[in-house]
């Protein structure tokens, strides 16, 4: 098992085995290799993975649960939930937001349960008022400075439907310029325009 982690762009791979998915950054010289656990080699490899020169890490221990609570603790955590909508003909919404294309997530709020937040958050963002949640999807982690601290955001994703016809509204008090249906067929002419986390969400219900 493993949980992957963004730095920016970057994946750092914590896990309990080196799994195919992991296999090639290893043969990378611009990925960091970690199998040894202890406050020294935690803060070690956040530090490189802020480099510039260093485009991915694997971090391998047999308990992945000790491992993760090492790492996690290290960050200021924030919990969100979002949404990958899909209407009546299949196609998936896609939001444009500061330049990439995205899918619509937010923060959690106090006493929600994540299935609220992401349900909550897709219709801000869209103007859809009709969403049914079918089924999670995935959990994403990705790092950020925000201030004097630095946070690591786990992003809870689930699969949604729209009924009908539904005016699509932009938030744009969130930067939100466009809402687009996408056939799945389509979506590979977006995938150089947006997040890596996002293209994670993606794969995970189109890719076979």
């Amino acid at each position: 098992m493993y949980i992957k982690i963004y730095f920016g762009n970057n994946p750092l791979f914590l896990c309990d085995a080196i799994e195919p998915v992991i296999e090639p950054f290893l043969h990378h010289d611009d990925a960091v290799f970690i199998d040894e656990l202890d406050p020294h080699t935690v803060k070690s490899m956040i530090h490189e993975m802020q480099k510039p020169s260093v485009h991915a890490g694997v971090f391998l221990h047999p308990d992945l649960g000790e491992l993760k609570h090492a790492f996690f603790k290290k960050f200021t955590q924030v919990q969100a939930a979002g949404g990958l909508v899909e209407n009546e003909n299949g196609d998936c919404l896609l939001i444009f937001r500061r330049g990439k294309w995205d899918l619509p997530k937010g923060k959690l709020d106090e006493g929600e349960s994540l299935e609220e937040c992401a349900v909550r958050e897709v219709s801000e963002e869209t103007g859809l008022q009709q969403v049914q949640l079918t089924a999670p999807l995935l959990i994403t982690y990705h790092t950020y400075h925000e201030g004097t601290h630095f946070i690591l955001k786990d992003s809870h994703w689930y699969l949604m439907k729209a009924e009908g016809k539904q005016e699509l509204v932009p938030q744009t008090e969130e930067d939100i310029q466009e809402l687009r249906w996408t056939a799945p067929a389509d979506l590979a002419a977006y995938r150089a325009e947006t997040f890596p986390s996002v293209r994670d969400v993606l794969d995970a219900r189109y890719k076979k």
